[in-house]
C-alpha cells in the first residue's frame, strides 16, 4: 500500500469504523493492506478484506484466518457503531439521501448496505435494520486515461466513446480519468478541453460529498450528482450547454432515448456499459437503438486480464 494509500485508510477509513473492526485492521502492516479495495462487513459472518485478486478473512487478533471458524464475526452492533461513525448517529434523518442504498465518505469512498425494505405503492422509502455494509475505497488513478485518449480525441473535438467491461475491470476509473483529460484538454494532442456535463447517478465516477466532486474531474465539468441517468443527461443539456455528457452503466430504454436526444443536439456522449463483449452488448433488446447508425465512433472493450482496465480492443466505426 503506498503512503497516500496508508493515509487515506488511517485518516478516512478507520475512524469511522465500529472500534472492534478499527482495532482488528489497524494491527495489519501496510504490506499485508496493499492493494485493499474493499471492506466487507455482514452481521454473524466473518470480516473480509478485498484486494484485487484475493480475499482475506480476518481474525479477533488481527491476524489472516486460515479458516471460517478462526474468523471474527461482524455483530450487529459493529454494523450499527459504524453507521453512526460514518453519519455522525444521524442515520435514520437521512432517508431521502440514503434509501438508495449507499452513502458517500470525504474522499469519495462509498458505502452500500442492504437490509429490510420498506417501501410504498411506487419505489423504496428506506432501508432499516441493516445487515451488510461494503466499504469501496475510492481507486483514483490519474492518468489511467492515457492508454486510450488519443483514439477518443478527434483533432480539438471528441468521438461518441462506449466503455464496454464486466464488473471490477476498471471501467470507473478510466472514465474518471478520461473526464479529467477531456475537461482540461490535453497539451500533446494539441487539445484544448471541452465543456463536460457529468451525470453521476450512484455517486461512483466524482465520489461526491455534500455536492462536491471528491476526484478530479476538470476545470470544465458539472457535475450532477445521484441523478437518474436518462433526466440528468437532459437537464444537462438544458441548463449547462455542457459540448459533452459522461455517464456510467447505461442500460435501460430510457437512457438509449436520452443519449439519442444528446446526440440530436449536437452533445457528443461517452459512457459505460456492462459486458464482455460487443455481441453481448448489442443483443440486449434495450441497448439495440444505440447501434442502428454506428451511434459509437469509438467502442473501447476492457478485461482484468493483465489487471484491472486491460484494453482489450479498440474498435473504430
Amino acid at each position: 500500500m503506498s503512503n497516500r494509500s496508508q493515509q487515506v485508510l488511517q485518516e478516512t477509513i478507520l475512524p469511522v469504523l465500529a472500534p472492534n473492526l478499527r482495532t482488528i485492521i489497524n494491527k495489519f502492516s501496510s504490506r499485508q493492506l496493499k492493494g485493499l479495495v474493499e471492506i466487507r462487513t455482514r452481521v454473524n459472518k466473518p470480516l473480509l478484506l478485498e484486494k484485487a485478486n484475493e480475499e482475506l478473512l480476518l481474525s479477533q487478533e488481527g491476524s489472516i484466518a486460515k479458516s471460517i471458524a478462526q474468523a471474527y464475526k461482524v455483530t450487529q452492533q459493529d454494523i450499527k457503531d459504524t453507521l453512526n461513525l460514518m453519519t455522525s448517529s444521524s442515520f435514520y434523518t437521512l432517508e431521502e439521501e440514503l434509501k438508495s442504498g449507499f452513502l458517500t465518505l470525504p474522499g469519495g469512498h462509498r458505502v452500500g448496505f442492504v437490509g429490510e425494505v420498506i417501501r410504498d405503492h411506487k419505489s423504496i422509502r428506506r432501508i432499516k435494520n441493516i445487515s451488510a455494509l461494503n466499504i469501496r475505497l475510492c481507486q483514483e488513478i490519474i492518468g489511467a486515461a492515457d492508454k486510450i485518449i488519443d483514439n477518443v480525441v478527434n483533432g480539438n473535438d471528441l468521438c461518441n466513446t462506449l466503455i464496454i467491461s464486466p464488473p471490477r475491470c476498471g471501467k470507473t476509473t478510466l472514465i474518471r480519468d478520461l473526464t479529467r483529460q477531456i475537461s482540461n484538454g490535453v497539451a500533446r494532442l494539441n487539445f484544448s478541453g471541452l465543456k463536460v456535463g457529468v451525470v453521476d447517478e450512484r455517486s461512483e465516477i466524482g465520489g461526491a460529498y455534500q455536492g462536491l466532486a471528491q476526484n478530479s474531474l476538470g476545470i470544465r465539468t458539472d457535475l450532477l450528482d445521484r441523478a437518474p441517468k436518462a433526466e440528468g443527461m437532459l437537464l444537462l443539456i438544458r441548463s449547462m450547454s455542457p459540448d459533452v455528457v459522461i455517464t456510467d452503466e447505461i442500460g435501460s430504454k430510457q437512457d438509449v432515448e436520452a443519449i439519442q436526444e444528446a446526440l440530436n443536439a449536437g452533445v457528443r456522449v461517452v459512457t459505460t456499459v456492462h459486458g464482455s463483449s460487443l455481441r453481448e452488448v448489442k443483443a440486449r433488446p434495450s441497448l439495440k437503438g444505440l447501434f442502428v447508425k454506428d451511434t459509437f465512433k469509438r467502442i473501447i472493450i476492457l478485461s482484468n486480464k493483465l489487471g484491472p482496465g486491460t484494453v482489450e480492443q479498440i474498435i473504430r466505426q
